[in-house]
């Protein structure tokens, strides 16, 4: 597992990586109209790559395949966290954490999905494991 800084090569793939991780893994706690809202599949690279490059953004990369991606910004909010379907589970989003965590000073705030609360609660315990 390698994680990095993003690069703009990577766009594209982290905008369907984006998409099919909210239409297969987040699926089950919303429907699908709210899904369509979230990821509508109307993509503009533009507008990604400069967030993306505006934010401290990392990927992850697994067999020359970006399998995570997450982003951070200046205040301490960590706007992406998004995990390939096919690596759930794999501690990619714990590596990713780690990396952003150590982006900022101060403190971390994000809004998380319904499917993103049971892992967001394992890594506040963890950080507070780790603050002692």
């Amino acid at each position: 597992m390698l994680v990095r800084e993003y690069q703009i090569s990577g766009c594209k793939e982290i905008t369907e990586l984006f998409y099919n991780t909210v239409h297969t893994v987040i699926a089950k706690d919303y429907t699908k109209e709210q899904l369509d809202v979230w990821a509508t599949g109307q993509v503009d690279l533009e507008k990604w790559n400069q967030s993306l490059q505006e934010h401290y953004s990392i990927v992850v990369i697994e067999s020359e395949v970006i399998v995570g991606f997450g982003d951070i910004d200046k205040t301490g909010y960590l706007g992406c966290l998004f995990v390939h379907t096919g690596y759930q589970g794999k501690g990619i989003a714990t590596a990713i954490c780690n990396q952003l965590e150590q982006a900022v000073q101060g403190d971390i705030t994000t809004h998380v999905s319904i499917t993103a609360k049971p892992f967001w609660k394992k890594e506040v315990i963890r950080l507070l494991r780790n603050s002692r």
